[in-house]
């Protein structure tokens, strides 16, 4: 059966969660927002593209950064209303120029940063 983007389930702003997790590792990476035509874009050009709801545009990972996200395989859960992107990341994955955006825990109660940002 061919898919078809419209037949995930988007909030009402038309958007849909998008999980990145490196292929390699497992690690996750990040979470972001994608849209329909975001969803269709990352298929087609196996560049990870989200939609950036503060830009109100599209963002294509790794664009200005050079930490470019290239896809390995596009899943959706059972509900389909979420993303999972497996990705072969280039560099950081988060703007604070970490490899992932998990970098905080709690831990006894307390905000632990469990890594450093990366050198450049």
């Amino acid at each position: 059966m061919e898919f078809d983007a419209s037949s995930l389930r988007y909030n009402e702003a038309g958007l849909i969660p998008a999980i990145a997790q490196d292929n390699e590792t497992g690690d996750v990476l990040m979470m972001a927002w994608m849209n329909a035509e975001a969803v269709a874009k990352t298929l087609e050009t196996k560049r990870v593209t989200y939609w950036s709801r503060s830009r109100m545009s599209f963002w294509i990972k790794g664009e200005t950064s050079g930490h470019v996200q290239e896809l390995v395989d596009f899943r959706y859960d059972c509900d389909q209303d979420c993303i999972l992107v497996l990705v072969n990341q280039t560099g950081a994955a988060c703007h604070t120029n970490r490899r992932t955006c998990f970098y905080t825990a709690v831990r006894d109660g307390e905000s632990v940063e469990l890594m450093k940002p990366m050198e450049d």
